[in-house]
C-alpha cells in the first residue's frame, strides 16, 4: 500500500526536494553517492520506472491518487507519497504540475562509453549544449529518428534536469547516453580518438563552406557514424571540426543562416539515422 501523507506544512524539510532545492543541489544531494532527479507527469514517470530508475518519493494532486496516478503508486510501494489539492501544490512548487504528479528518483549510474556504443550504428554527440529544452528536444528526435545513443560533453546541461526530461517526453530513459571526456581534457582530441577506435566515422554539423551536403552518398553509406552538434551560440569548436572525418552542412534557403540546434538535430537524424 502507498504511504499517503497529507501535506499540512509547506515548510517541512522532506518537501525541500520539490520546493527549495535547485537542480544542481539535487544532483549533488547525496555526494559521494548519486543524487536525485525529478520526473514530471505519469507518462514520464512510467518510462523512468520501466528503465529501472528507483523512486524516492512522490508528490501528487489528491484527485489523481485513485485516477491517473493509481498504477504508478501501485509500483512504488513503501515510499512517501505527499498529497494536497492543486492550489497547495502550485504554491509549494511554484509551477503547475503537469498531470498533477512529480516523482523524485535516484539518479542511475552512468554507463561507460563502450557500453553506450555497443551495437550502435548511429550516435549523436552534443558539444556544450546548455539549454535543457534543447537537450530534451534532441533526445526526443533521437528516439524517434533512429539514433542509437547520445553522448554529451561535460559542459552540456544534464539530461536528467526536470525540464529536459519533460520536453523529451521521457525518452531520456529510452535512449542510452553518457558523458564523454572530463571538464579539463579529453574532448575533442581524446574523445574523437575513442570514437574512431570504436569504429565510428565522425561528422561535424557546421555551416562551413569546406563541407559536404547532408545527403552526400558516401556519408550516408558509412557503417558507423557519430553526428556531432554544437552549442547554441557558436556551434562546434574549430578544434572539433578539424578532428572530424566529415564537415556536414544542411543547405539553407531564403537567406536563413542557421537552424536552432534542436531543429538541426532532427534534420540530421532523419537524413542520417540508422535504417
Amino acid at each position: 500500500m502507498p504511504n499517503i501523507i497529507e501535506i499540512t506544512d509547506l515548510n517541512k524539510p522532506e518537501l525541500d526536494i520539490y520546493a527549495r532545492l535547485s537542480e544542481v543541489q539535487l544532483l549533488h544531494i547525496y555526494e559521494p553517492k548519486r543524487g536525485l532527479f525529478i520526473a514530471e507527469s505519469p507518462k514520464v514517470i512510467e518510462r523512468a520506472l520501466d528503465s529501472g530508475c528507483i523512486p524516492h518519493s512522490i508528490l501528487v494532486e489528491k484527485k489523481h491518487i485513485d485516477g491517473e496516478a493509481k498504477d504508478i503508486l501501485a509500483r512504488c510501494e513503501d515510499i512517501p507519497v505527499y498529497t494536497a489539492e492543486f492550489d497547495v501544490l502550485t504554491k509549494l512548487t511554484g509551477f503547475q504540475l503537469t498531470r498533477g504528479m512529480l516523482c523524485a528518483m535516484f539518479r542511475p549510474e552512468l554507463p561507460t562509453l563502450e557500453k553506450v556504443c555497443a551495437n550502435a550504428r548511429r550516435i549523436a554527440i552534443l558539444e556544450n549544449v546548455v539549454n535543457p529544452t534543447n537537450i530534451g528536444a534532441i533526445f526526443r528526435s533521437a528516439a524517434a529518428l533512429n539514433i542509437d545513443a547520445v553522448l554529451l560533453t561535460p559542459a552540456c546541461s544534464n539530461p536528467l534536469y526536470r525540464r529536459a526530461i519533460r520536453v523529451s517526453m521521457g525518452t531520456v530513459f529510452q535512449i542510452p547516453w553518457t558523458f564523454i571526456g572530463d571538464e579539463t581534457s579529453e574532448w575533442p582530441e581524446k574523445g574523437i580518438q575513442n570514437l574512431h577506435e570504436l569504429g565510428f566515422k565522425t561528422a561535424a554539423m557546421a555551416l562551413n563552406d569546406n563541407s559536404v551536403s547532408i545527403d552526400n552518398p558516401q556519408l550516408m553509406d558509412e557503417e558507423k557514424l557519430a553526428i556531432i552538434l554544437g552549442t547554441e551560440g557558436d556551434g562546434l569548436a574549430d578544434a572539433t571540426i578539424a578532428d572530424c572525418d566529415y564537415t556536414v552542412k544542411i543547405p539553407m534557403s531564403h537567406g536563413v543562416d542557421s537552424l536552432n540546434v534542436a531543429a538541426a538535430s532532427a534534420v540530421a537524424f532523419w537524413q542520417l539515422g540508422a535504417r
